[in-house]
């Protein structure tokens, strides 16, 4: 997951040697976000995750993302490819996450709660790995993204494996969407992620811009609200998952997100800023993986996968549209005023894991 933010990362230097404008770095960004959607539906489509080994889908995915990653910095002459590259990785990466959830459903079907909340704390930590300041050329960052990214595919071929709760392999089922759609308790479910996705992306695509901007500590700081609390808070929210329930803990999560994304207007530019953004940062992400064991448990056995898939699908398209639109308002408000927009999303999604509840 380094490659998904490796080009975002390294933006100032690219605008500097390259002369990317505003909407180029923007682009940059929702390119990967898109690139995962279409890939998502086109696998949701055909039922690949459910259909194909998962760990050769994972390694193909992997290995395609560190090709486009790694040949990324050597084109600077061939302006063109730059977006249609980073929308390359993310189609790749389809293959790749939801792919990965389904495999742990697998081996751990009365603990998915905290399984799941180990796996999206390996996402926030590889997402997150690109942002460290290192004393090294930018060019490196993208190269050490894609020697992650190829050692992430070899040891998928070599040691991952389905576990023994893995339903056989399903006949080819395009009207599955349609039948998941139509699941009151899928819909609340895919509701409430979309919810959940309104806020984590933008949040964690922007965040550099946002600390520069209002004055905010800068340093290990996006590394620690992204890395270090995400991973906590996948922690946490999927071992009180296990307890208290998936629907408990995700709309609680998401209220305690929503209210430090408004909080963050009142506390911008004081010494507060930080223990917010790390409060929010624990609270971002401690409602996905719930999101995915909920559906894990409401959809066909069989088709887990392309459930998993369509969902993250839909989701990843909605970020793209945040991620284009924050900076956007951020242009005609302010980062202050901009940020606490975010809020909608988890606001509306506590409210169907609500209705899920009940």
């Amino acid at each position: 997951m380094s490659v998904w933010f490796s080009a975002s990362a390294v933006v100032p230097a690219l605008r500097a040697e390259w002369g990317l404008s505003r909407e180029d770095t923007i682009l940059l960004t929702a390119a990967v976000q898109v690139g995962f959607a279409c890939g998502a539906v086109v696998s949701a489509a055909l039922n690949l995750a459910d259909r194909i080994r998962p760990q050769l889908l994972i390694a193909a995915g992997a290995g395609l993302a560190a090709v486009v990653t790694a040949v990324l910095p050597w084109c600077a002459h061939v302006r063109g490819l730059v977006v249609p590259l980073r929308f390359a990785a993310g189609f790749a990466l389809a293959g790749v996450y939801p792919v990965g959830m389904k495999v742990v459903v697998s081996w751990f079907p009365r603990k998915r709660g905290i399984a799941l909340g180990t796996l999206l704390a390996a996402l926030t930590v590889g997402s997150a790995l690109p942002h460290l300041p290192v004393p090294v050329d930018w060019r490196a960052v993208l190269v050490g993204a894609a020697v992650l990214a190829t050692a992430g595919a070899g040891v998928s071929a070599l040691f991952v494996r389905e576990g023994p709760d893995a339903a056989p392999s399903p006949p080819w089922q395009p009207r599955y969407l349609v039948r998941m759609a139509a699941d009151r308790p899928q819909r609340l479910v895919c509701l409430g992620y979309f919810g959940h996705m309104w806020e984590l992306y933008a949040l964690w695509a922007w965040l550099p811009a946002y600390l520069a901007a209002t004055g905010g500590p800068r340093g290990l700081t996006a590394f620690a609200v992204i890395g270090i609390c995400g991973a906590a808070g996948c922690l946490l929210g999927g071992a009180l998952s296990d307890r208290c329930g998936r629907a408990v803990v995700a709309m609680a999560a998401m209220l305690v997100s929503a209210g430090c994304a408004v909080l963050s207007c009142a506390v911008s530019g004081t010494v507060l800023l930080l223990p917010v953004l790390l409060v929010w940062g624990v609270a971002v992400i401690a409602d996905s993986g719930q999101f995915s064991a909920a559906l894990a448990e409401t959809a066909d056995p069989r088709y887990v996968g392309t459930a998993l898939t369509a969902m993250t699908a839909v989701g990843f398209l909605l970020s793209a549209a945040t991620i284009q639109l924050l900076p956007l308002l951020a242009d005609a408000v302010g980062w202050r005023a901009a940020v606490p927009a975010l809020a909608a999303g988890p606001a509306l999604g506590a409210a169907a894991m609500r209705r899920l509840r009940r």
